[in-house]
């Protein structure tokens, strides 16, 4: 097995391009797992950290960037005001040393059901930025997840960035596993509150074949928002209302029974994430008008 170690952006593309077997690797969190259990055994290895242009992160015209290679431990102590969910998302993948080199282009790359991050960027509109020699696109995450560990991603491309809207409102993630710390999502759940475009953004994970969003929810409690004046007036929200977007939630999991859980109770918990995490973003939303008043 060949070990490629590119210093520039434009030498890991070519090398890709060149090679577009050849398997990116970046924490290794996935990958070496994967190496480890002979699930894959590629010819050539191309390791991105010391690429600098994929290890950063910035703020411009109202969008946060973040590197491919930016590791999770950063995403939460650097950017945990601005992306809320991403970083209660980031703060659950495995331990300190996990998160520490694992990164968010990695679980994108891996496009598995059961990514933390996952229900976070679909929740809150993300855009994927890849490149290759032939140029650079943004893929709606939406548009990104295509299969069980399958995406949009061409054979000679590479995740370079992705793309989130900075300070877009309340956020909240939350996911349900066998015990508390380092474990794989038996289901996960994420919601987004868009005030100044009076949207919601709800997303789901480990609950199908790959993540996926209620748009159901979505549209359901950003009409109910609308006509009944809560953006405006940051009122309470009834029980009905949470219950109803629970149920909306659950509705659009297609989920199976394995050995973590099974497919009915996946649909009761990503109910139950779903009602608790829209009363956490409310209360946000609502705290948010009792501060700047």
């Amino acid at each position: 097995m060949d070990f490629l170690s590119p210093t520039t952006l434009s030498e890991a593309l070519a090398v890709k391009a060149e090679q577009p077997g050849a398997v990116p690797i970046a924490g290794g969190t996935d990958v070496m797992v994967e190496l480890n259990f002979d699930h894959r055994r590629p010819d050539t290895l191309l390791d991105l950290m010391r690429v600098p242009e994929l290890a950063e992160h910035s703020v411009a015209d109202g969008t946060v960037r973040i590197g491919a290679t930016v590791p999770y431990s950063r995403v939460i102590t650097e950017l945990g005001g601005r992306l809320p969910a991403l970083a209660q998302a980031s703060r659950t993948v495995g331990s300190p040393q996990i998160r520490n080199r694992g990164t968010v282009g990695g679980n994108l790359a891996s496009a598995s059901p059961a990514g933390d991050t996952h229900p976070v960027l679909l929740a809150a509109g993300a855009r994927i930025e890849v490149a290759s020699v032939r140029g650079q696109r943004l893929i709606p995450a939406e548009e990104f997840y295509l299969g069980v560990k399958r995406s949009a991603l061409e054979p000679d491309e590479l995740i370079t960035a992705v793309h989130l809207p900075a300070d877009a409102g309340p956020q909240q993630f939350a996911k349900v596993g066998t015990r508390n710390a380092m474990v794989i999502a038996v289901c996960s759940f994420a919601v987004a509150l868009r005030p100044d475009g009076q949207g919601v953004g709800a997303a789901i994970g480990s609950a199908a074949p790959t993540p996926r969003k209620a748009t159901e929810a979505e549209s359901f409690l950003a009409a109910e928002l609308a006509d009944t004046g809560l953006w405006d007036n940051r009122a309470a929200m009834r029980d009905s209302v949470r219950r109803r977007f629970g149920d909306l939630v659950a509705e659009a999991a297609d989920p199976i029974d394995d050995v973590r859980g099974s497919a009915a109770y996946r649909r009761h918990a990503l109910s139950v994430l779903a009602r608790r995490t829209l009363g956490w973003a409310w209360q946000d939303y609502q705290g948010r008008t009792r501060s700047c008043a």
